[in-house]
């Protein structure tokens, strides 16, 4: 056979084997080279192809992996876009509107679009988004907001800032998210309002939550700050209660180059209330009918996000497609058999702001070192439920009282998610739990 037909049929052979994961070798018949004529530096000449199956039907370890895996890298995605970026904020320089510019109203309207929702308000954060809200209900001492435990602590701080007391309800194992039956056991005549957080990007169980609030006259806040996109039933997560709170933090699935925040409404009375809260209570300037707080989202930061928002389809849709096949490599490798795997749930749409698997019988720190020595990113979100951090020991819980929350931060750990995460990183990853989990095997 001539030799640059040899190269196509080994490169074309080599590829083949790859997609289907089966181990390849080459095997020299002659001196070995690479030829350029063909215009592919990659075609081999003299050599042949072995197509081996591995020896373990576990096994999914190659050579050409890379050494290390990120748990996230907002560099990959800023990179594509820094000149449309760069432009955008120069057009804010130029123009001089730091503040309640263009940008700011582009991006609320486009983000009142992508939540169903007919009014949208900027802030300087998500955590002033919560707080926000509560503010504008008159939520303060004397009243009570059940909120859960299992989630970042911006969800029970603003409670407690207005004086008002945090109380902590059990999750569902599965979704990691507010379970309805303890919210209504948690109930009192005290209670003002539920926040229900849409955690690592699924949404809540909203409809038995929405009915609670009914039956007993409460508000319902949605926590989105790592859903935004993500559906319940068709409804987009903020779209659902009183408002929605959403956070453009960097590493959110639409992250901002700082901090910036957005509550959704359709209470127009409530955006409008919101609107001055964020302003320090003004309307009109200098004229304050509230006492508010100062809370705006800058036109930069939303030259920003108004650049990026035109991506965030597509990375979502890199996300999910990197749940989908994390599900698949884990199964491939009988791993789902011994680590709990995240679901999507019937009925809603996933948008994968974390992928979190579970790492059952204290076997979790172990885990997670072990991907540390191998330069493999991973994090725990999170270590300490709320209702035993320090801050709020004054509520009176103890160790036990929210059992499936506290076996949650004892097993939840987060893998590498984000959309430009390639399929050998990929590959690194579960390769390198699979190595830690035979390992453990071995040694039992």
């Amino acid at each position: 056979m001539h030799p640059l037909c040899v190269g196509v049929r080994n490169s074309l052979l080599i590829a083949f084997c790859k997609k289907r994961r089966l181990s390849v070798r080459l095997t020299a018949v002659g001196p070995a080279r690479r030829d350029r004529r063909a215009g592919d530096p990659n075609l081999l000449h003299g050599c042949g192809v072995s197509i081996m199956t591995s020896a373990n039907p576990d096994s999914i370890r190659r050579d050409d992996l890379p050494i290390s895996v990120p748990l996230l890298d907002v560099n990959r995605g800023n990179a594509m876009l820094r000149g449309e970026i760069l432009e955008a904020i120069a057009r804010v320089i130029d123009s001089g509107r730091f503040l309640y510019g263009p940008d700011v109203v582009r991006l609320e309207e486009a983000m009142a679009a992508i939540c169903d929702a007919r009014y949208a308000v900027g802030c300087a954060s998500g955590s002033d988004a919560l707080l926000l809200a509560l503010m504008a209900f008159e939520v303060g001492p004397g009243d009570e907001v059940i909120v859960p435990s299992f989630t970042f602590f911006a969800t029970a701080s603003c409670v407690w800032r207005l004086g008002a007391r945090a109380v902590f309800a059990d999750v569902d194992p599965v979704t990691f998210n507010l379970d309805p039956a303890k919210v209504e056991e948690a109930l009192t005549p005290a209670t003002r309002a539920i926040i229900p957080v849409h955690l690592y990007g699924q949404c809540a169980d909203m409809d038995p939550l929405l009915e609670i609030a009914r039956h007993n006259d409460l508000k319902v806040i949605e926590d989105a700050a790592q859903s935004v996109g993500a559906e319940y039933r068709g409804h987009p997560a903020g779209s659902m209660g009183d408002c929605g709170c959403i956070s453009f933090y960097p590493t959110k699935n639409l992250g901002g180059y700082g901090d910036g925040g957005m509550i959704v409404t359709n209470d127009e009375s409530l955006a409008e209330k919101v609107r001055r809260l964020a302003a320090h209570g003004m309307k009109t300037r200098y004229y304050h009918s509230l006492v508010g707080i100062n809370s705006r989202l800058d036109s930069i930061q939303a030259a920003v996000l108004n650049v990026k928002l035109a991506q965030l389809g597509r990375w979502t849709n890199d996300r999910r497609t990197n749940a989908k096949r994390y599900h698949e490599l884990f199964a491939a490798a009988h791993l789902d058999q011994r680590l709990v795997m995240p679901r999507e749930l019937p009925n809603r749409y996933h948008v994968w702001n974390q992928y979190t698997i579970r790492v059952p019988q204290g076997r979790r720190d172990e885990l997670r070192a072990k991907l540390t020595e191998r330069n493999v990113g991973s994090e725990i979100y999170y270590p300490v439920p709320l209702h035993l951090q320090e801050c709020f020991r004054t509520l009176g819980y103890r160790r036990g009282s929210l059992p499936v929350t506290e076996r949650l931060c004892q097993e939840a750990l987060s893998l590498p998610i984000f959309p430009e995460l390639t399929e050998a990183e990929q590959d690194r990853v579960v390769e390198v739990i699979q190595d830690v989990m035979l390992s453990e095997r071995a040694a039992a």
